[in-house]
């Protein structure tokens, strides 16, 4: 069964008068995992239109030079994506932190947070993982972030091919995982490594 625990108000239970930070390291974190390998041509890229479409005068239509004008059909793209686009935004570390405060903050305030006494895999059995969670009562097709002290290979093993569950370290905590969480699973022998993280007491 799931566990009562102390949990430290400092970081489950802030009071969270606005948004305006989670939604800050929640924007920074799509930011920062968004690509740039999108490109467009620009006319000079674009293969062909080498030939004047017809003469300077006398047609009675606008002058053009080239069939890749951008105006054109199959032309090259004005002002498109280079490739080297940069997307980040940059968020301080402390203000991250504090931001991931909130996030379980709100978790809590929602009883979203849930504490087990133990997460032990032995044999790296998808079976394994489910049936722990079934007996603390954890619905294994809600989103499930579980956060653990140590990921070792045996962990990874028995989470991977649950679809709906996403294992973590401490320190790999962030903001877009948990309020995308239905349920915030915490190891009791992990709760102690989050907040001293979280509170900057990482040698205490």
């Amino acid at each position: 069964m799931a566990e009562t625990t102390t949990l430290s108000k400092d970081v489950f239970g802030l009071a969270v008068e606005n948004h305006e930070l989670v939604k800050l390291a929640y924007d920074a974190y799509l930011a920062n995992s968004r690509s740039s390998h999108a490109k467009t041509l620009k006319r000079g890229e674009v293969r062909g239109g080498g030939k004047k479409p017809w003469k300077q005068k006398g047609t009675g239509r606008a002058r053009f030079g080239s069939t890749r004008n951008p105006i054109w059909r199959h032309g090259g793209v004005a002002f498109g994506r280079t490739g080297e686009e940069n997307f980040e935004k940059k968020i301080s570390r402390e203000s991250k932190k504090v931001a991931v405060r909130q996030a379980l903050s709100l978790k809590n305030k929602e009883k979203a947070v849930v504490v087990i006494d133990n997460f032990t895999i032995k044999n790296g059995k998808t079976k394994e993982a489910t049936k722990i969670l079934e007996n603390n009562k954890i619905d294994n097709k809600s989103n499930i972030l579980l956060v653990v002290s140590e990921k070792s290979d045996l962990v990874i093993r028995a989470t991977s091919n649950l679809a709906h569950l996403k294992a973590v370290r401490p320190t790999y905590l962030n903001v877009f995982d948990i309020m995308n969480a239905d349920k915030i699973v915490i190891v009791k022998d992990t709760v102690k490594p989050v907040e001293n993280w979280l509170l900057g007491k990482e040698n205490a």
